[in-house]
């Protein structure tokens, strides 16, 4: 029982081969060594290895242009492909398994192939370069979104949890794949953990990455970011996500040793760091809140006050963008800590409706939705994993006929989107150009 109830590869030049694998004829795939072969080793892409279609077009186009048979055919090309001997294959491959995932349930099919993939997937992240590993990482996060909590996500953990760790670790790995690793780092742990000394190993080896960032206060006023701020930012997100599945004796323990530490961090360059601090904040406040309504912090007027100043925030230096999603996650922020209020937030998906209404839930909505993308409202509706940690109930299930009435074809979307541009366009022209009023006099 669980704690918590395109690269578009080179066009082929080997015809033949294309032809080959779709015909039934299989070449044999040769494991793949630390060097890469050549340019002719990299023109050995069949169309297994053209993954972009998944991301761009997702499961319409597999129910208009396509079978499940079709699909999972495609997909043990691709499998195959995993351990081809380049790199640019490889990294194609691994991606287009994971855009099926993402926009797909395939729970049998992934089932049956468990080992294999998580097998290539940590061969990939021990032998591969920056981008392999990322899409390697990036793989692993979904394949447990898939299998859900139980003995097949523990033993994917089991076996790629140290490759991570060590990868997180590495001061010579690429800050980018250490980043996409510490992120799949915490949502495999947050998804199969069923070991309470494993989860507590996990946050600390989180905990010592950004903790790093504290250090630099002592030298000024203002933390600079460092190309390990990236890196500094995916793991405290991390860390966030599992501190809300552990024991209240651990959150509290957890608290103490860094809700004073962290506002720091609000005086960073990079306004990512500066919002994930203040989330992380918000959320700190509110799971302390839960264990002791009466929670009183020592500092809470200078915490206020540099909630305030960033929710006004009117520095030149800074860029317009930066400042507006700064002000506007602020204002929640400090809201949040107060008022004790939340903005509650409505996400749509198919007839259903789900409300965020607590940090608790933004921090894991929005940590896989980062992971699913487009795909998030896909596996809302049909992920029973997902749909239990935000409480919705079983699948709703939903006849043909229904679905096709509330299915919007591509040519009606097209023309809705047309005729809403010219209405937005006219109405701003009406309000910008006054023009026609000024200097008529009769």
């Amino acid at each position: 029982q669980p704690i918590h109830n395109s690269i578009n590869t080179p066009s082929c030049k080997m015809c033949n081969l294309n032809t080959n694998l779709f015909s039934g004829q299989h070449r044999n795939v040769q494991p793949f060594s630390d060097e890469d072969a050549s340019i002719e080793t990299m023109s050995h892409c069949s169309g297994y290895s053209d993954p972009s279609s998944f991301a761009e077009d997702g499961p319409e186009v597999l129910d208009e242009e396509g079978t499940q048979e079709d699909l999972e055919y495609k997909l043990k090309g691709l499998i195959d492909l995993t351990l081809d001997k380049s790199a640019k294959t490889r990294q194609a491959a691994l991606e287009g398994i994971k855009n099926a995932l993402a926009s797909r349930m395939l729970y049998e099919f992934i089932l049956e192939r468990r080992m294999t993939l998580t097998d290539s997937i940590e061969r990939c992240l021990k032998k591969g370069k920056s981008d392999e590993q990322r899409a390697a990482a990036a793989l692993a996060s979904v394949l447990c979104i898939q299998l859900g909590p139980g003995i097949e996500s523990e033993e994917v953990l089991k076996t790629l949890g140290p490759v991570l760790k060590k990868i997180i670790c590495d001061g010579t790995a690429s800050i980018q794949a250490r980043q996409t690793c510490a992120t799949c780092f915490g949502v495999c742990c947050f998804i199969a953990t069923d070991d309470i000394t494993e989860l507590y190993s996990t946050l600390q080896c989180l905990e010592n990455i950004f903790t790093k960032s504290y250090l630099k206060e002592k030298d000024s006023n203002v933390i600079c970011s460092t190309p390990n701020t990236a890196l500094h930012i995916s793991s405290l997100l991390a860390w966030t996500l599992l501190l809300t599945i552990c024991p209240l004796s651990e959150v509290k323990k957890k608290l103490e040793m860094h809700v004073h530490k962290l506002p720091s961090l609000l005086s960073s360059d990079d306004v990512n760091m500066r919002i994930a601090a203040g989330e992380s904040l918000a959320l700190l406040f509110e799971l302390a809140r839960g264990m002791e309504s009466d929670f009183f912090y020592e500092d809470m007027e200078s915490l206020t006050q540099m909630l305030r100043a960033l929710a006004t925030d009117g520095n030149k230096h800074r860029a317009k963008v930066d400042k507006r999603k700064q002000r506007s996650v602020f204002r929640d922020i400090l809201r949040a800590v107060e008022e004790r209020d939340f903005p509650t937030e409505t996400v749509k998906f198919g007839p259903e409706r789900m409300y965020i209404d607590c940090w608790v839930k933004k921090r894991t909505y929005d940590t896989f939705k980062e992971i699913l993308g487009s795909g998030m409202q896909y596996h809302l509706q049909s992920n029973e994993f997902l749909r239990n940690v935000f409480e919705l109930g079983p699948p709703v299930m939903l006849d043909a006929a229904t679905l096709k009435t509330m299915k919007i074809s591509r040519f009606e979307r097209h023309l809705y989107n047309s005729a809403a541009f010219k209405a937005r366009t006219k109405a701003r022209s009406k309000c910008r150009d006054k023009r026609a009023d000024v200097g008529e006099f009769f």
